[in-house]
């Protein structure tokens, strides 16, 4: 596919060529060439998922918020203020005015209202432009009300402690209403934004391109561009990072992150809101057992995991909630200790001794650390306490297909990474009961208890952050001893970049903010 021509891109389009070939001596001056973990799904912010996604639409979007730098805390964006009503339902943004969309359209009360009625509202004229698989995000979310041009009023149907937050979150990116007109359900191959850089290319499995946005609201770029480059392979993106190919790698595997600490590279880690765990299929086979589940827990040596496979790059996990959020996490649970004796005697309790199970892996994707390894250790551990596991191995976006619409009737468990920005996002998408695949979420195990499904609705309700910190906490002891998932690892996340590239930094939203990076 050749180089799609657009006005205002003040460099060299060979160069942009030349800096996607596979292999190269070094990178074009202005251009800053990514290496990815894998083929993004779409540019539609509203219609993805995947961290890996999120890394190129922070760059081509703004939301209303944002994360404040090297924070979860939320500051003004496309809305310069806000307030809140005294019951927590009204929330009215003042919106910044002279703001234009990447095509000219301008940014106004009224492309928010359709932003959020193309995702919120079945009988809008774009909602087929979905799905939207986070469209829980916004649940709470009643109606969206332009009061003016320069004001937007969001009414919610209960007081929702997470919904600044969640509008800071790629979910809620503001994409151009015109765009999607335009373009319909090929919008997220044509992604229009106000963000610091615009969209210029997709080449599938090769490149996305991305152009400085000379007229940014909060400054233009210093780089002229961005190339993303999916790939998926973990050494081949190490060796096109030592060979000068790719100036920023994301997600270095373990055994190479020693490669990347000095000899002229600049290495990054930071913990981060992350969980790597095993979903169980509670619905049916071994799994709907609560002692089985509980017996995974005890057969996994998580500390050689740790320790050996991801070399010190996460730490053991002790339940459904990261350490990262330390106002709500339980520091009372400990991780499920390596016993495969315990195991085996509540196999034997439960009648499953030598059971057959599926197991599905990934080969790589957003979190996934070094899934294959990981998967092969977990086999080899089950296979100590007599477990039989034949893994299934696929490609990330085949393996989401597979895992989202639930487990039933394919698998018994299946590798999963979540990154999140509130300590509710990740048990009320995949723990609740109201969050089964067939009601539209990610609780691929159909895990189901009433007192957790209470905490939830609870914890998102309250106001008040010392409330919501012990409703979180009784929500993760009774999550630990019903054992949905197999609890594994904590990731701290790194990154290496070329030593020509400056101001580039980690963020525990685990996004790519490229905006005040510079190269030469």
């Amino acid at each position: 596919m050749g180089y799609l021509y657009k006005s205002g891109l003040g460099f060299s389009l060979a160069a942009v060529a030349f800096a996607a070939q596979a292999a190269m001596a070094q990178t074009p001056p202005g251009v800053l060439v990514v290496g990815q973990i894998a083929e993004p799904k779409s540019l539609d912010p509203a219609a993805v998922t995947a961290v890996n996604d999120f890394r190129i639409l922070m760059n081509v979007y703004d939301g209303l918020v944002r994360y404040k730098d090297g924070t979860l805390e939320v500051e003004p964006a496309l809305a310069e203020s806000w307030t809140i009503s005294e019951d927590g339902t009204e929330y009215t943004f003042d919106l910044r005015g002279d703001v234009s969309f990447h095509d000219g359209t301008p940014f106004n009360a009224e492309a928010v209202e359709f932003n959020f009625d193309r995702m919120l509202d079945e009988t809008h004229p774009f909602h087929d432009t979905g799905p939207f698989p986070l469209s829980f995000f916004f649940s709470a979310v009643e109606d969206v009300e332009t009061v003016d041009g320069d004001t937007v009023k969001f009414k919610l149907n209960a007081p929702y402690a997470p919904f600044l937050s969640n509008l800071a979150y790629p979910t809620g990116l503001i994409v151009s209403p015109e765009a999607v007109k335009s373009s319909g359900k090929e919008f997220g191959r044509n992604p229009v934004g106000t963000g610091p850089f615009k969209f210029a290319e997709w080449e599938s499995n090769a490149k996305v391109v991305v152009t400085r946005n000379e007229a940014y609201w909060d400054g233009a770029p210093a780089l002229e561009a961005v190339v993303f480059r999916p790939i998926t392979d973990a050494n081949t993106r190490v060796a096109e990072m030592l060979s000068g190919g790719i100036d920023v790698m994301v997600e270095i595997p373990p055994d190479s992150v020693a490669s990347f600490d000095g000899n002229g590279f600049t290495l990054l880690e930071q913990a981060g809101p992350h969980l790597w765990f095993l979903i169980l299929n509670a619905k049916e086979g071994p799994f709907a057992d609560k002692r089985v589940r509980q017996a995974i827990n005890y057969a996994i040596d998580k500390k050689t995991l740790v320790e050996n496979i991801l070399q010190g790059t996460a730490e053991v996990a002790s339940g459904p909630t990261p350490p990262a959020f330390s106002w709500a996490y339980n520091e009372a649970l400990q991780p499920y200790p390596y016993d495969p004796a315990k195991a085996m005697a509540l196999l034997k309790e439960a009648g499953h001794e030598g059971a057959e199970l599926v197991f599905y892996v990934t080969e790589g994707g957003s979190g996934m650390l070094d899934p294959v390894p990981m998967g092969t250790a977990i086999q080899a551990d089950l296979a100590k306490i007599g477990l039989s596991v034949k893994i299934e191995t696929y490609e990330w976006n085949t393996f989401l297909g597979k895992v989202n619409p639930g487990l039933e009737g394919k698998a018994d468990m299946a590798q999963m990474a979540w990154m999140t920005n509130d300590p509710d996002t990740l048990p009320y998408l995949a723990l609740r009961t109201g969050a089964w695949p067939d009601a539209g979420g990610f609780n691929s195990g159909y895990y189901s208890n009433p007192e957790v499904d209470k905490l939830l609705e609870a914890a998102r309700s309250a106001t008040d952050q010392t409330e919501r910190a012990t409703l979180y906490r009784q929500m993760q002891e009774i999550v630990y001893e019903d054992a949905p998932w197999a609890f594994i690892a904590n990731w701290k996340q790194n990154a290496a970049t070329a030593e020509q590239v400056s101001g580039f930094k980690l963020q525990p939203s685990f996004f790519l903010l490229l905006k005040d990076v510079t190269k030469g």
